[in-house]
């Protein structure tokens, strides 16, 4: 907190302002929307001071000063408009015009360069140099980053970004002076799961979108914000659209959220909408047994005649339906409505979840924070998370919490890499006994006392150096978190391991955090699209069957929705159901050769509704574009299908109105909170851990991006294809 010894008075262009000691000059400057050309600087990135173009005039001082690299003082002038700074800057704008090409009607980054508006600004209206000018050759970067080199002003932006955000050093600069380069090392392409940020900060078109190159004008674009759909961030993005048609994602600034970055998940896989399987028309199986196209009416009859047929013949029970955990919440809500007014509770959107045992104690999967309170950490222990992979924004969080002196440790199988410096790296291939051990470490410290049944528990595990140090790391830190990640959530033994990490955390007097799969799994618990509870954790009269259970006790009739067969749920769970309904995006194989009804939804660039993010933020949306040619918004399918099967409560015009009724309900309940329940013994002790999704194989929208899919870790992960 600022207090009166670090506010000074400065001047800039005659006018009084205050500031914190120290703060640059630019800073101030932007504070108080007074315009200060710049290249190299970015809010974000270290000062490099290396393209001079935000040179002005200071009282006293023998030359023109850059403002990025200027702190203020007590009593500064300053002159960003005066003719000698106006005279520095048009000098400056003239030296790196001389090299630039004159390639603006066709670069992508014209009516969005930094370059461009700047020299009509500063620029000559002539070049007074005559010679050659220079060519670099361009550079091969990936799938994801298409070069331009020639076009390059060494303003190192990307370069700093590399090494400060994404936390990998991969670019870098050769030579001097107009001979210097920008380049990958060992001529590799970029691997980081934010290189496409890169694009974004490049202030010219030297580094530009691949996918998107020569596609659109910016200015023939509309721009709409959305929620990137993919991982529990919920990051905002913008939606650019042209003639009804996505053509580019970009980040939307969100300083509690994404900053603003956002992963190249998030920002590539809108090339998958166009996929060849995209499903677009409503399609039945006729009697000869092959799939055909049909009108909405009859294919909404089909299915809800069909389940209706099930429940009559076999019991509610004999019904299950499996969502994805990137459906909207308002899709989640209607799909159990619709379920339990069939008669089922068999709900479930945990895809690969195997440990049910102990659901009904554990709370829906949430941060217990703040994302950027994650920054701020003493000590952080990293439970089975391959957390760069599987949530590349919350890895960026940690990682400066790792920068700002905070304590990172991990406990997970072999393979795995962060882009941070780690005080304490366990591998191990049975996270309970590991977890066992840090929590002995933990109880013979005097901590634990409270929770019965604990040191019991946890007496015969063997602790090591290393878990002593983790359980110091996280008494000593005076803000501590335990974050459980996808790899421990599929573990055979989640219970024991929910059990354990709550387990020190508590000890801790810290934070207890887990982080799942897909985009919305706290929306789903909110909504009820589980088995062993109703909206908002609300008591239901029977516990229905979870999705490990209904793999081995498949049902007659099943819903999907948004999930694909064989890659996010069990082939033989959809071969072994006599009548499948599936709302699908894309029509692959094992659907089109299984279901029995085929009702195509519109993707998340099409429809309205809701994401509730890792911190429990609720972020609505709407749709970018219309939905791809018959294809309609997963909420007005359901709501179709629940007033086709007579069942009360679907009459909704919007998805503010299913929305509405949803919030009202979680507002009315108590807020769960973590409590200690301890198990009988540590489970199997047996190897039980399994991967996570690799980063790009983690929905059917992302498989379809054809150019994440030549990412060289795209199908690999922890050494074991998928």
């Amino acid at each position: 907190m600022d207090t009166q010894k670090d506010i000074v008075t400065v001047e800039i262009n005659n006018t009084q302002l205050e500031a914190r000691q120290g703060q640059m000059l630019i800073e101030v400057a932007d504070a108080n929307n007074i315009s200060i050309p710049r290249f190299c600087y970015h809010k974000k990135l270290s000062v490099s001071a290396n393209c001079r173009m935000c040179l002005v005039e200071v009282e006293n001082a023998p030359k023109m000063l850059p403002a990025c690299a200027t702190p203020v003082t007590d009593g500064m002038k300053a002159w960003t408009k005066s003719p000698k700074a106006i005279a520095a800057q048009k000098s400056v704008m003239e030296f790196l015009l001389i090299n630039h090409p004159l390639d603006c009607p066709v670069c992508d980054q014209g009516g969005e360069c930094d370059l461009q508006e700047m020299a009509l600004g500063y620029g000559g209206y002539k070049a007074r140099y005559g010679e050659n000018k220079r060519i670099v050759k361009d550079k091969d970067y990936g799938s994801l980053v298409s070069t331009e080199m020639t076009r390059c002003i060494h303003c190192t932006r990307c370069i700093r970004f590399s090494t400060e955000i994404a936390g990998v050093t991969e670019l870098g600069g050769t030579g001097r002076g107009d001979h210097m380069e920008i380049g990958t090392y060992v001529r590799k392409t970029l691997s980081s799961e934010l290189s496409g940020n890169m694009i974004d900060l490049c202030p010219v078109g030297a580094l530009l979108s691949k996918p998107f190159l020569f596609s659109a004008r910016s200015w023939e674009m509309n721009s709409l914000p959305g929620i990137a759909p993919h991982d529990a961030v919920g990051s905002n993005i913008q939606i650019q659209t042209r003639q009804g048609k996505v053509m580019r994602v970009i980040p939307r600034e969100n300083g509690d959220i994404n900053e603003i970055w956002i992963s190249d998940r998030d920002r590539f896989s809108y090339l998958g909408l166009g996929s060849d399987d995209r499903s677009t028309q409503p399609m039945v199986r006729d009697e000869s047994g092959e799939l055909v196209e049909t009108d909405w009416q009859t294919a909404l009859e089909t299915a809800v005649n069909g389940l209706k047929a099930a429940a009559s013949e076999h019991g509610g029970d004999a019904i299950g339906a499996v969502a994805s955990p990137s459906s909207t919440t308002e899709e989640f809500y209607l799909l159990q409505k619709l379920m339990r007014g069939l008669g089922s509770s068999n709900i479930d959107y945990r895809l690969h979840q195997q440990d049910f045992s102990a659901q009904s104690e554990q709370i829906a999967p949430q941060l217990g924070c703040s994302i950027n309170d994650i920054e701020g950490m003493d000590s952080i222990l990293i439970v089975g998370s391959n957390l760069r992979h599987e949530q590349p924004l919350l890895s960026h969080r940690v990682r400066k919490a790792a920068l700002n002196g905070g304590a990172v440790s991990t406990l997970n199988p072999d393979g795995i890499e962060f882009n941070f410096s780690l005080s304490e790296q366990i591998v191990t291939d049975r996270l309970t006994s590991d977890l066992a051990a840090v929590t002995k470490a933990m109880v013979d410290l005097g901590k634990g006392g409270e929770l019965a049944g604990l040191s019991a528990l946890v007496s015969n595990a063997v602790v090591t150096e290393s878990h002593r140090a983790v359980a110091d790391s996280l008494i000593n830190g005076a803000k501590s978190m335990v974050l459980m990640g996808e790899i421990a959530y599929r573990d055979r033994n989640q219970s024991v391991i929910y059990a354990l990490a709550g387990a020190i955390a508590t000890m801790a007097s810290g934070i207890f955090s887990v982080v799942t799969e897909g985009s919305n799994a706290l929306g789903g618990a909110l909504a009820g699209a589980v088995p062993h509870s109703g909206v908002a954790g609300a008591s239901v009269d029977a516990t229905g069957k979870d999705i490990a259970t209904m793999v081995e006790l498949p049902p007659k009739a099943l819903v999907l929705t948004g999930v694909e067969g064989g890659r996010d749920i069990s082939a033989d769970l959809v071969n072994s159901s006599n009548f499948v309904v599936s709302l699908s995006l894309f029509a692959d194989p094992v659907i089109r050769d299984n279901v029995d009804v085929i009702l195509p939804m519109a993707a998340f660039s099409e429809t309205s509704g809701t994401f509730v993010n890792a911190e429990g933020k609720w972020q609505s949306f709407s749709g970018a574009v219309a939905p791809m040619g018959g294809s309609r918004p997963g909420w007005k399918i359901l709501r179709v299908l629940g007033t086709l099967a007579n069942i009360d409560g679907f009459d909704f015009d919007s998805s503010e109105d299913i929305l509405e009724e949803l919030k009202s309900a979680c507002d009315q309940a108590d807020d769960k909170q973590w409590s200690w329940s301890a198990p009988s013994d540590l489970g199997d002790q047996e190897s039980t851990t399994e991967a996570g999704s690799p980063i790009y194989q983690v929905d059917a929208l992302v498989r379809r991006s054809e150019p994440l899919q030549q990412i060289s870790f795209s199908r690999v992960e922890n050494g074991g294809a998928i």
